[in-house]
């Protein structure tokens, strides 16, 4: 009898987690010093974190570069909010010659790692350096088929660009840059687009973004930089990525959508 009391409590709490909310006041997961909002994935190993890629001080996560692949996750699912944030690059890569990389991942669901074992079933806003706002899907084993639609124009290289007044396009395997991504950036290490608007290293850069709906529009340091609709799911876990190279996030805060 007992037993079943505990499966039953169990049952009910897992419920509860998976349950999407729409925050009525501000959520702020990173006051304190405490990840206890927060599951980790690590592909390397799982849900444990020996080394500590993921520490929050201050009110400042830390993501260790190097070799960890993986992500920090809220433990609830969201539905209907404006995320905003901040995040800096560090010093520590991945001895690699390319940008910087992290991103923010929206409405994950399903298991950790389902996609190549690193990645949750969800949608990716781009942090890379000069890719800041590009949008990616993922699609991982045993999840929802994560699907988004933009309005874009075809650019010198053959890629999308957001444009609010172009053609419908609906995910078709490659990403959605954001509206200014230079054409033929070589994505080398540290630098900058033609028309970036995010930061430079050492400096914080701020992203909002809008789950409204089946709509998601995203910001970088003000400037309207993308937007799709047609985005399914609709809920789920928001998920700092880990790509290997050093970030620091402050500010985080999951808040009601403006009034309209």
């Amino acid at each position: 009898m007992k037993f079943l009391v505990i499966l039953g409590l169990l049952a009910y709490l897992t419920l509860q987690a998976t349950q999407p909310i729409s925050p009525r006041t501000p959520i702020q997961p990173f006051e304190g010093d405490c990840l206890s909002h927060f599951e980790t994935w690590l592909k390397a190993t799982g849900t444990a974190d020996p080394t500590h890629a993921f520490s929050l001080k201050d009110g400042i996560l830390h993501i260790q570069g190097g070799d960890h692949r993986g992500y920090l996750s809220t433990k609830q699912h969201y539905r209907d909010y404006q995320l905003s944030l901040e995040y800096k690059w560090g010093d520590q890569t991945d001895g690699g010659k390319y940008v910087r990389n992290s991103g923010i991942m929206l409405h994950g669901n399903g298991l950790h790692g389902a996609s190549k074992g690193v990645w949750m079933t969800s949608l990716e806003v781009q942090l890379a350096q000069g890719c800041e706002g590009d949008l990616i899907v993922i699609r991982g084993k045993g999840g929802p088929k994560v699907d988004i639609t933009s309005k874009t124009r075809i650019a010198e290289d053959q890629r999308t660009r957001w444009d609010p007044n172009g053609q419908p396009t609906r995910y078709n395997g490659r990403q959605m840059w954001w509206k200014n991504h230079q054409p033929f950036f070589k994505e080398l290490l540290d630098t900058r687009g033609k028309h970036d608007v995010a930061s430079p290293k050492g400096q914080w850069s701020k992203i909002k973004i809008l789950c409204d709906g089946n709509i998601v529009t995203v910001f970088v340091n003000g400037h309207k930089v993308n937007e799709a609709y047609d985005f399914f799911p609709q809920s789920g876990r928001i998920c700092l990525q880990n790509e290997g190279h050093e970030v620091y996030f402050r500010n985080l805060c999951i808040a009601p959508l403006p009034s309209k």
